[in-house]
């Protein structure tokens, strides 16, 4: 999986042909999105950070850099998971969805990152 082709894009951008499998690593459904527009082939909300990281988190930006640390510290005890993503990518391309605001700090960056190192 060395080169492997993880994009990370959110729900509410139009499906593009290049997006290969689709998955959705939010733990709560995006507000306002169907089914049918999200054009998933998978949710795996046990993936996300748990709902005290979010909560903490809050989307504030001087509290991204212990995000990232806390998050990867979750993500270590959900390695079924990880390999799953892993396995998805070594297919073809993967794009990890997420609903946050903001496309630079978002938990979908960090498992991006964590999977290339992996890899």
């Amino acid at each position: 999986m060395v080169n492997a082709d993880i994009r990370v894009k959110r729900i509410y951008d139009p499906v593009e042909d290049g997006d290969g499998k689709r998955i959705l690593i939010d733990r709560l459904w995006p507000r306002g999105m169907s089914k049918t527009r999200a054009a998933l082939d998978a949710w795996m909300p046990d993936v996300g950070p748990s709902h005290a990281l979010r909560k903490w988190y809050a989307h504030k930006p001087e509290r991204w850099s212990a995000f990232c640390e806390k998050y990867r510290e979750e993500l270590a005890c959900r390695d079924a998971l990880l390999q799953e993503l892993m396995a998805a990518a070594e297919e073809g391309p993967l794009t990890l969805l997420f609903s946050a605001k903001n496309r630079d700090r978002n938990q979908a960056m960090v498992v991006r990152e964590l999977l290339l190192e992996l890899g």
